[in-house]
């Protein structure tokens, strides 16, 4: 009976797959894989940029989910979790789908999946890949899904002051030691769930050529360098050079992927176990560099092990006789001596061990992690109020367990953690689908003011898991194709002290998104965003000054008309406001016009804005387009204008071309920005140029 159930679900997919090749008129398996503009993905997924949110790590996570396609016959539902595109209900139906039919024969398969739509299908596709079964391992070595080149250079084309002689009457001496360019390449072959190899070479504007081994510094300020080999027999991932690595809910061990709050108010409060990930970008701190392996010693069970000696920039604790560090500094510039000197100062080395049981039928898993860090020079920051609790020492072993278990339709995770301080740290939470149209998750999350982990990012409202607690509802409800409203609540409290804030204090975050997309043309888009905070009370000097509370609001309307394979226009409103509650009041707006043409060869994107502001504290944040796997997200203050052109050419099947200028003009100011950065003149205009060789 059994063998006959086999035959007919075969037989039957087998006719459904036919059946879609020619809904599609298709020849094909796989329909092509599209080129995605991340900075509209990641602006769906968070519309109001923060500035302690490290966007280039998102970025660059969600790069590298779009550089490793997941093959859906083999993907987790960790993995398919951290596209941040399937609700739980469409996880739970995918996963269900496949252990009831095995693998999928054609991407076309996946209309057949219950509860997913051609636009969710869409949006995933460039995420996901179909792998030939029983490929040799010659044959994967000679068939790479990714082997190009990408060389960039950009500069501004106003003179800032640090590249500007020395005047005798001026009271500054120090000068950027290097050119007005920033350089960039970025080399990569890789097979998706096969290997991978790559580098990436990075000089910002104003670094020179500098040559220091034992500081691990090889001519141009950054270099970065990995070789990836996966699925060979027992092991499962083997990395050498720089790598990050992603376990439980991002107490410990991060890898980049701490996202944050934002328009996906349910899936971004959970982390997906994604194990060892190369290091590719920029980000000049955060990774590991050595050696690391996850063996799979069972179906259920795995076991990952690291090794890492690099080292970081820091500022030396001016205050104390002894040799010590203040604070790691994570800003990568490296242009006047000063910078230098703080260049690669200190070394760092970490063990660290991963063990993760997969239950049967990836309903959950349960995992143990452990990372020692060591630092060559002690740590200790200055005494002040604020960093009683902060690390000190030079090395700190910490421990953690998590876990998660599907029951029903219900989804729980948590991740706890210990610190050598003794500092206690845990997040947990439920995702729980409320039929076909409404989700709901809730979060809760403490971490003592002496908790210390130098990898972790889990869910919190500072930039660090330390010191706060809190507790978030995120709900999405969904009644038809055409509109979406989602939105959450987040209440937190911090104990203990933080900078510029000299008392304990609490504060909370709510969102509203509402979206509505009648055709798959045009979509409009509403949102509310409002955060409270308290902080020092501005002009009170005494010690212990009174904390008056903050209000930042944002709200936005956003209209997109897309007609793909022609043109795209977008339109967005957005108004600010940042209060000090019974002191100040500061306000902002700004109008943008997008459009892009795309033709054969060419697509050509520009964008006008306007703005007016009362001062930064008011600032408003809009994602901007730019070159393939850069990213830009500048900040429109005062009063101006900002625009930029921007063309990419396809020389050949094999070379692409990018050009792009922009330029902010203020109709306020005689200067723009302060110090080395200052510009003469009313414009900040920069040119980028960027080729890549597909191989």
């Amino acid at each position: 009976m059994q063998q006959t159930s086999c035959i007919r679900k075969s037989i039957f997919r087998v006719q459904l797959v036919c059946l879609l090749f020619v809904t599609q008129i298709c020849i094909s398996q796989t329909p092509p894989r599209q080129e995605i503009d991340f900075s509209s993905f990641i602006q769906e997924l968070f519309p109001v940029p923060v500035d302690d949110a490290n966007y280039n790590d998102l970025y660059e996570a969600l790069f590298q989910l779009y550089a490793n396609p997941l093959d859906l016959n083999t993907a987790t539902r960790d993995e398919l979790a951290a596209t941040f595109i399937l609700t739980a209900e469409q996880l739970d139906a995918f996963i269900a789908y496949r252990g009831n039919f095995g693998a999928l024969l054609s991407l076309y398969e996946l209309q057949a999946v219950p509860t997913f739509d051609l636009p969710t299908i869409r949006r995933l596709l460039p995420f996901v890949t179909l792998q030939p079964r029983q490929a040799s391992w010659n044959e994967l070595l000679h068939s790479p899904t990714q082997h190009f080149l990408i060389l960039r250079s950009e500069r501004l084309l106003e003179q800032q002051k640090g590249f500007s002689k020395i005047d005798s009457g001026s009271t500054s001496t120090s000068r950027y030691a290097g050119g007005p360019y920033q350089l960039y390449a970025r080399y990569r072959y890789a097979r998706a769930g096969a290997y991978s190899l790559g580098f990436t070479f990075e000089q910002d504007a104003g670094e020179r050529w500098n040559w220091q081994p034992k500081r691990q510094i090889f001519g141009v300020d950054f270099t970065s360098f990995h070789a990836q080999l996966q699925n060979r027999g027992i092991f499962k991932n083997v990395i050498l050079g720089d790598f990050q690595m992603q376990a439980g809910q991002g107490l410990l061990m991060a890898a980049g992927f701490g996202l944050g709050k934002g328009t996906e108010t349910i899936l971004t409060g959970y982390r997906s176990t994604l194990g060892l990930r190369p290091h590719t970008s920029v980000l000049e701190a955060g990774f590991f560099r050595g050696a690391a392996a996850t063996l799979a010693l069972t179906r259920q069970w795995d076991m990952t092990v690291l090794a890492s000696g690099v080292r970081r920039d820091a500022s030396l604790n001016t205050d104390s006789e002894e040799l010590l560090v203040s604070s790691l500094l994570l800003a990568g510039l490296h242009r006047t001596p000063a910078e230098r000197e703080k260049q690669a100062l200190i070394p760092e080395k970490n063990l660290g061990f991963h063990t993760a049981y997969n239950l049967p039928g990836q309903r959950g898993k349960i995992g143990l992690t452990a990372l020692y860090t060591h630092f060559g020079v002690a740590l200790e920051r200055r005494n002040l109020p604020y960093n009683v609790f902060e690390f000190k020492g030079k090395n700190n072993l910490s421990l953690g367990l998590h876990g998660d278990y599907l029951w029903k339709n219900l989804h729980f995770f948590g991740e706890g953690g210990r610190s050598s301080s003794g500092g206690l740290g845990g997040i947990g939470g439920l995702i729980a689908p409320l039929g076909r149209t409404l989700d709901a998750t809730f979060i809760l999350r403490h971490y003592d003011r002496n908790f210390h982990t130098f990898y972790g990012s889990p869910l919190t409202e500072g930039s660090r898991p330390i010191n706060e607690s809190g507790a978030y509802w995120g709900l999405r409800y969904s009644p038809n194709r055409r509109w979406q409203f989602s939105g959450f609540y987040d209440r937190f409290s911090f104990p203990w002290l933080k900078y510029q804030v000299n008392a304990p204090s609490e504060g909370n975050d709510r969102l509203l998104h509402v979206r509505f997309s009648p055709n798959k043309k045009f979509t409009a888009v509403a949102l509310f965003h409002q955060e409270q905070k308290e902080r020092n009370r501005p002009g009170n000097t005494t010690p212990l000054p009174e904390l008056t509370q903050t209000i930042r609001r944002t709200a936005s309307l956003q209209a997109d008309y897309d007609v793909p394979l022609r043109f795209a226009i977008r339109t967005r409103i957005q108004a600010g406001q940042f209060v000090y509650r019974g002191i100040s009041s500061s306000t902002g707006f700004t109008v943008v016009q997008d459009i892009t043409w795309r033709l054969p060869k060419i697509e050509i994107s520009a964008r006008m804005a306007f703005f007016a502001t009362d001062n930064y504290d008011s600032r408003q944040y809009v994602y901007e387009k730019d070159v393939l796997y850069a990213f830009s997200l500048p900040a429109y203050y005062n009063r101006g204008t900002r625009h930029y052109l921007m063309a990419r050419y396809a020389v050949s099947k094999k070379i692409r071309v990018w050009l792009r200028w922009s330029q902010s003009r203020f109709s306020n100011q005689e200067e723009i920005g302060s110090g080395l950065s200052q510009i003469e003149g009313p414009t900040r205009s920069e040119l980028k140029a960027q080729l890549m060789y597909t191989f």
